[in-house]
């Protein structure tokens, strides 16, 4: 019994480091294909509509509430500790540097992430990557690249739009809800704001959307199993995105602030 479960734990482990050296070597070979931006532009312009600009709705729809919900908390968490004159700067900076980008790379997740595994899975269980290599034409050039400089250059932008909307919405928790006005709201907001703050923000949006784009293509590229295969590999990427984006915040928080 305890040997088969030490087998298990090994093997689990030998797994974990095999997959974990697929998706390095799959990185390298899409940063090898960087040189070929300009000749792939319209790839990966596309793919920049495809990833920032159809997320825009959603990302405001969840910016808007994360910003009332963090009012209302913050509110919650102030009362009787410190007056709501600083709700501006509890909810700001809260929002900037945690909420807006975390949140903002789970729904691209969900909705990049498993499109990008569902595409490329597909294309996969039908052999049409398998003729893109009988063409000559690599597949990660073709298909991985554009993804990942899309996804790199857009779920920052994302993550300062959402930061916007979603400080809008606590502003307008605090000011209808709560009686703080907006001089007092942004006055708070303005004596403790540091930009260093916003570009940590922005920062983390750059690297959770570089980790969705590569799990996406590289459990894409390793679909099998026909239709099956591409609905596990759609919930996979999900799941592994999502746990690899939080994981990746407390390394970056850990990094830069002990």
């Amino acid at each position: 019994m305890f040997v088969n479960f030490f087998e298990k734990i090994g093997r689990k482990t030998i797994n974990f480091f095999d997959e974990f050296g697929q998706v390095a070597r799959l990185l390298v070979q899409i940063i090898r294909y960087f040189p070929n931006i300009i000749k792939s532009r319209k790839l990966v312009l596309y793919q920049m509509e495809h990833i920032g600009v159809n997320s825009l709705p959603l990302v405001f729809v969840i910016a808007s509430f994360t910003g009332a919900v963090a009012a209302w908390q913050a509110a919650y968490q102030l009362s009787g500790i410190a007056p709501l004159s600083f709700l501006g700067t509890a909810t700001s900076r809260a929002i900037i540097t945690e909420l807006g980008p975390v949140l903002t790379a789970l729904v691209l997740a969900g909705r990049v992430g498993s499109s990008i595994a569902a595409e490329l899975g597909s294309m996969k269980v039908t052999e049409q990557i398998d003729a893109l290599e009988t063409m000559g034409i690599s597949p990660v050039r073709f298909l991985a690249m554009p993804r990942f400089v899309a996804s790199i250059i857009m779920l920052p932008i994302l993550v300062i739009f959402a930061n916007i909307i979603a400080v809008l919405g606590a502003f307008l928790i605090s000011n209808y809800f709560l009686d703080v006005s907006f001089a007092v709201f942004f006055e708070s907001a303005k004596r403790y704001f540091e930009i260093w703050d916003f570009v940590f923000g922005v920062m983390k949006g750059l690297f959770f959307g570089g980790v969705t784009a590569l799990i996406g293509c590289y459990i894409g590229f390793r679909t099998e199993g026909g239709a099956e295969g591409v609905g596990n590999s759609t919930i996979r990427s999900f799941v592994l995105c999502a746990a690899m984006i939080l994981i990746l915040d407390y390394i970056l928080w850990t990094l830069l602030f002990s």
